[in-house]
């Protein structure tokens, strides 16, 4: 694979560059790495292609998996308690866990457990590889990334897309790099409010 475009939101890019550029190499070592033809392997069943051999967003997803495991990329979470009331979440947001916990109880309420999981986090950085549906890039951008960089795991979040045309020869459905692009511009310059690196990548 190859990188075709990248996108720096709130200096993502330039942190790394500066701050972690071992990090930025390895992240390019690994995209090149990728074998395209290695993941060409699902045959389409789909009416407009069908027969035809795609890109499987499986067999692309474990040969990256296989690649960030080998640099000490692992997966991690992060847990916090959410309630119902307003005030009582932004007067918790940045406690630790058990702080959160606490306090909804001390305020009569009923602390509920949630966490948010990321696959591949080396110091401070947080990669996430995504070839599944719109939404689950949308929940990387907006709750994932925030979620690790609101409670200081993460100084920037990185996420590796698909360009249109890698993904005009997957299953119908896959994100692609111009359109999440297009949503993340749209939003304006501060949000999300967490330092952001998009990439797409290609064969």
């Amino acid at each position: 694979m190859r990188i075709a475009e990248t996108y720096s939101h709130l200096n993502g890019l330039e942190f790394l560059l500066v701050h972690k550029p071992i990090l930025w190499q390895e992240i390019q070592s690994v995209i090149v790495n990728v074998e395209a033809n290695k993941c060409r392997t699902k045959v389409s069943k789909e009416k407009t292609m069908q027969g035809k051999l795609l890109y499987s967003p499986i067999d692309m997803n474990a040969a990256f998996k296989g690649l960030l495991r080998e640099r000490s990329w692992e997966e991690s979470r992060v847990s916090y308690w959410v309630t119902r009331k307003e005030k009582l979440i932004r007067k918790t947001l940045t406690m630790s866990a058990e702080e959160q916990k606490r306090e909804i109880r001390a305020a009569g309420e009923t602390p509920i457990f949630s966490y948010n999981q990321t696959d591949f986090i080396k110091d401070r950085v947080a990669i996430e590889v995504q070839f599944g549906k719109y939404a689950f890039v949308a929940y990387d951008l907006f709750v994932k990334h925030l979620a690790f960089y609101v409670g200081d795991r993460i100084d920037v979040g990185v996420e590796i897309l698909p360009m249109k045309s890698l993904q005009s020869q997957m299953s119908s459905g896959v994100a692609y790099y111009e359109g999440e692009f297009y949503n993340v511009v749209r939003q304006g310059r501060g949000v999300p409010a967490v330092p952001l690196v998009l990439i797409g990548i290609e064969p």
